[in-house]
């Protein structure tokens, strides 16, 4: 007869609920105070919980930023099929939009990008997201593109993507500057008149 397992005795049981708290006090603080002034008391006292809750899951401010970061930067993106490239694009542009308006996104993106230039883990780590999303929508995208015959064989995945999400980025996170009713969709016959140039 099988018996249950059992936590070691003493062991110490995470709470989902309580890391959870922990996270979303991460995100606000970073939000509201940028890395640099965050606290391990302050998050504590946001997640209303005690440091020692914060101590069993990281050992220190950058260990606990960088692992919720990471995660958080790790979602994929949902990566749209729409049937022709325009469409496509069309989609994963309106997505990236959304999350780099997102209220507490844009201001924990150009916080952590300033930091990552003092800080090579964080910069790291955030390279390390953005290469792998970087490489799952090129490969996606283009591919679905060029199989369709919508784009050239040989067509680079990567400058697609630096092509498409370089502009996005700039307006919203760095210039912080508000998209016209029609810069996506000249966005779309843009790039795709460039890398069909391009090949």
């Amino acid at each position: 007869m099988a018996t249950a397992k059992r936590a070691p005795a003493g062991a110490a049981v995470l709470r989902g609920d309580i890391t959870k708290a922990i996270r979303d006090a991460v995100m606000t603080e970073l939000a509201e105070v940028g890395y640099g002034r965050l606290s391990i008391e302050a998050v504590a006292r946001r997640a209303g919980v005690g440091k020692t809750a914060i101590y069993r899951r990281w050992s220190n401010k950058l260990e606990m930023v960088l692992e919720i970061v990471s995660d958080v930067a790790g979602r994929s993106v949902p990566l749209p099929d729409t049937g022709s490239f325009a469409g496509d694009l069309q989609l994963l542009l309106m997505i990236v939009g959304k999350a780099l308006q997102h209220r507490i996104a844009s201001q924990i993106i150009p916080d952590l990008m300033a930091e990552a230039s003092r800080n090579p883990q964080i910069a790291e780590t955030l390279q390390k997201a953005l290469r792998t999303h970087q490489q799952a929508v090129g490969d996606k995208l283009i591919g679905q593109a060029v199989a369709r015959g919508e784009l050239p064989a040989g067509t680079d995945p990567d400058l697609a993507v630096d092509l498409l999400l370089g502009p996005l980025y700039w307006r919203l996170a760095v210039a912080r500057t508000p998209l016209p009713d029609d810069y996506l969709d000249k966005m779309i016959v843009a790039v795709t008149a460039a890398l069909k140039a391009a090949n």
